[in-house]
């Protein structure tokens, strides 16, 4: 009698509200799990990225986390990585994209801190809003839209090193201006899985 693979599920951690949600295709089938920190997106769980004890342990294949570790302060984000390694299972994995300040400072240098980079769904974006939040967020007084830290590759590699995952890749999103981190809570057990994943990510 064959075994039929239980629901898989992703914690999509500071998901917004619903009608922005831009999660790969990879995730459709999949479960999802919304938290956030502001009560007004209707998360599935009321919650702060360094605190996800309403989720038990090892009971996530994924964690999504998109434009939201940047928020925290920086003594903070090896704190939100471990709840996020907790909640995996072990073949789980978690991707974490951020701003790319390595290239954004190209920007800076270049006197061009407030010049519009591209169009987002709220409005025109800036190498000021990327590097400190969203302006027109932050003056509406969504105040946790501010940015509390920031990354280049090699500092976002660093930060999966404590808490100890098994293997981390850092992709460049360029046109994006944004990294992308996936780490595994244990290592891929070949080089096709791991580029399998990657992949499915449009990585």
């Amino acid at each position: 009698m064959s075994q039929t693979r239980p629901e898989r599920v992703l914690v999509n951690v500071g998901c917004g509200p619903r009608e922005a949600d831009t999660l790969p295709a990879y995730f459709h089938a999949w479960r999802q799990l919304r938290v956030d920190v502001d009560a007004s997106v209707q998360p599935d769980i009321l919650a702060d990225l360094t605190d996800l004890s309403p989720i038990p342990d090892a009971s996530a294949d994924a964690v999504w986390a998109a434009h939201c570790v940047e928020h925290l302060y920086a003594h903070q984000v090896a704190l939100a990585l471990a709840e996020f390694r907790r909640v995996l299972r072990d073949d789980g994995f978690v991707c974490v994209t951020v701003p790319d300040l390595q290239t954004v400072a190209h920007y800076v240098a270049a006197d061009r801190l407030d010049e519009a980079l591209y169009e987002s769904a709220a409005g025109p974006v800036t190498p000021h809003d990327i590097i400190f939040g969203y302006g027109a967020a932050i003056a509406g007084g969504r105040t946790s839209m501010a940015h509390r830290c920031g990354f280049t590759p090699s500092m976002l590699e660093r930060c999966f090193q404590q808490p100890q995952f098994g293997e981390v890749t850092v992709r460049r999103r360029v046109a994006q201006l944004e990294l992308v981190a996936v780490a595994r809570r244990l290592p891929a057990r070949h080089d096709t899985e791991r580029a399998d994943l990657l992949s499915a990510l449009g990585l």
